[in-house]
């Protein structure tokens, strides 16, 4: 890849955090003849932003002292979740032992909910990958205040040896959450959502796997058939859940 493109992609504060993998995989679908470099700098940006900022506000990429519901409902996705959490949880845990492991892949600012598990009776050492570079911080520095059991990093989920490597070094019971992840990686690579559940498929004694199913500002229910994941998750895995709460569809299975 061009590194003098890459470095005009990743000069703006957004997009300066990002793993270089999905700077590079958003980068190769516009790495054409057909294409200026200008253009291929902008049309980057646009997936990229699609993919990752179209989800946060532009507040949330520098620290602030402020309150977790504050945080959570400055991030979009979230905050549509924020009312039924507990909800959410205690269908996403249940049957499960009280203490366990939770691996929060593709987290935004989910680790601001780490609360709620306390609420709902659950005893969590709680482990958030996230792409985005000021996500990661502005949650550690939130954990390190609160001094609770929980972690964030910073990897790309297109790594899928690292990810394996990550899950590997959490305490069992493991639950493995991808809160609209899915369509986000297909964004970038085609199908990489069946390796990549297969890959994390036998580290993991429970995956949930999310989607939304209205749009964010008009509550307008999305016609996008999902057929293809789905069926490919009720093929390769065992269904525990599969419900809809607050504009999302949750599906809870395991190996």
């Amino acid at each position: 890849m061009n590194k003098e493109l890459l470095q005009k992609i990743t000069s703006r504060k957004e997009y300066s955090q990002l793993p270089r993998k999905e700077v590079e995989l958003a980068f190769q679908k516009f790495d054409k003849e057909k294409y200026s470099d200008e253009e291929k700098v902008k049309l980057t940006r646009k997936l990229l932003r699609e993919v990752f900022s179209s989800f946060t506000s532009p507040k949330l990429l520098s620290l602030k002292d402020k309150n977790p519901e504050w945080i959570l409902r400055k991030h979009f996705s979230t905050r549509e979740r924020l009312p039924y959490s507990e909800e959410v949880y205690s269908k996403l845990l249940g049957g499960l032992n009280k203490n366990l492991s939770v691996i929060d892949l593709g987290a935004g600012i989910n680790g601001f909910s780490y609360e709620i598990f306390k609420k709902i009776g659950y005893n969590v050492n709680y482990l958030a990958v996230e792409a985005m570079g000021q996500l990661v911080e502005l949650m550690n520095f939130y954990f390190d205040k609160q001094k609770v059991s929980a972690n964030a990093v910073q990897e790309s989920l297109f790594e899928l040896e690292k990810i394996k490597d990550i899950l590997k070094k959490q305490k069992k019971p493991r639950v493995v959450f991808l809160f609209k992840v899915i369509d986000s990686l297909e964004m970038l690579e085609k199908d990489y959502s069946k390796e990549f559940l297969l890959g994390i498929g036998e580290f993991a004694e429970r995956i949930v796997v999310s989607f939304a199913v209205k749009s964010m500002g008009n509550r307008i229910r999305f016609r996008a058939n999902r057929d293809w994941i789905l069926d490919f998750i009720k093929e390769n895995f065992k269904i525990i859940e599969d419900f809809e709460i607050g504009g999302e569809r949750y599906l809870v299975f395991s190996k």
